[in-house]
Parts: C-alpha cells; sequence; structure tokens
C-alpha cells in the first residue's frame, strides 16, 4: 500500500495505517534530520515532534495528495523552530561514531555491502558542509544526498525549483573546493585563493 493511500485511511481514524504510515516514512526522515541537525538524539526528538504534528494537523491534509513532501516539510519547520529556540547554529559534524547500518538509496537496509568506510573522509566530508549557509546544506543534502528531485526538495524547502536547483549546484561546488583543499581555510579554499 503507498503512502497517498495509508494516509488517507489515517485520515479516516484507522490507527493500524498510521504504524504502517509511520514504518514507511520515518526510517527515511530520521536519516534527513540527523543529516541536516548532526544530531542523532535531537533528530529523534524532531522525529517524534513531526509525527505529532502530523496528527494534530491531519484534518489539513489534501486527500489524493503525496504525503510524504507534506510530511517532510513539516519535519523541516520542526528542525527551524528548535534552531530558533536555541539561539545557535546546532549543525556540526557527527563526534558520537555509532555505527550506522548501510542502506541503499531508497533507505532500505543493504546486507550485501561490506565495503570499510574511511571515518577521516566522512569526518572531513561533515565538516565541510557544516561549513555550507543552511539554504546549501539543506539543498546539497536534499538533492544529492537524499536523492530528492529538485522539485520535491523545493517543495520541502518551501522555495521555487530555480532557487533549489542554484542552492544545490552552489553548494555542492563549494563542498568540492573545500574537499578538494583540505589544508586550506575555507575562505581561500572558496574563494579560489592564491595556491
Amino acid at each position: 500500500m503507498d503512502s497517498t493511500e495509508l494516509m488517507a485511511r489515517y485520515c479516516d481514524g484507522d490507527a493500524h495505517a498510521f504504524r504502517e504510515l509511520y514504518a514507511l516514512i520515518a526510517p527515511r526522515l530520521y536519516g534527513y534530520l540527523v543529516k541536516i541537525c548532526r544530531h542523532r538524539t535531537l533528530a529523534a526528538d524532531l522525529l517524534q515532534h513531526t509525527f505529532l504534528k502530523v496528527h494534530r494537523a491531519r484534518a489539513a491534509y489534501i486527500r489524493g495528495a503525496d504525503p510524504v513532501p507534506w510530511i517532510y516539510a513539516i519535519a523541516h519547520r520542526t528542525f527551524i523552530d528548535e534552531a530558533r529556540k536555541q539561539q545557535k547554529d546546532i549543525v556540526r559534524p557527527v563526534r558520537d561514531h555509532d555505527p550506522e547500518q548501510s542502506a541503499n538509496l531508497e533507505g532500505d537496509p543493504d546486507q550485501n555491502r561490506n565495503e570499510l568506510v574511511d571515518s577521516d573522509l566522512v569526518t572531513a566530508a561533515l565538516s565541510a558542509l557544516a561549513q555550507l549557509s543552511y539554504e546549501q546544506r539543506q539543498a546539497v543534502v536534499l538533492t544529492k544526498l537524499e536523492g530528492k528531485t529538485l522539485a520535491e526538495a523545493a517543495e520541502i524547502a518551501g522555495t521555487s525549483v530555480t532557487a533549489m536547483k542554484v542552492r544545490a549546484h552552489r553548494g555542492f561546488k563549494i563542498l568540492r573546493r573545500i574537499m578538494a583543499h583540505p589544508g586550506r581555510s575555507p575562505d581561500l579554499a572558496i574563494e579560489g585563493g592564491p595556491s
């Protein structure tokens, strides 16, 4: 059963449909929240707050529409509210190295992957990602890491497809420069300063 049908059944009061919808969407949504806030415990809290808001706002859901972008938009706004409440940038590289289960692009467990992950490279990539502006970081996470289309990412972020395309392009370009020149200060890597 797809998410649209599950959401319709949930709006009609089917609690089992909500459990199925949660099981379908929560793992990928949690991954998205971890990537934008860089803190697993906070991401878990934001996930629960998101689904609480979905429950409260289910009467506003437009029947027949795909609920996934709507739920991602709620999660995105929940993250922004939390960031404002803390009045600081909560995005930082992951310091706790909890073992992660490898997954394919759809977020499903990938039992066939036995590749070793270079933790230094991961740390450098997360550090570089944290140096982007919020909008660029969000665009890169949604389009490059989450595999969303530009239209889906724009809907989640509440912006136009063109703005999302520009943000993703610029963010990815800056990331490449930072990763290509790890010893340089971010300003020199971004600006293409002297060699």
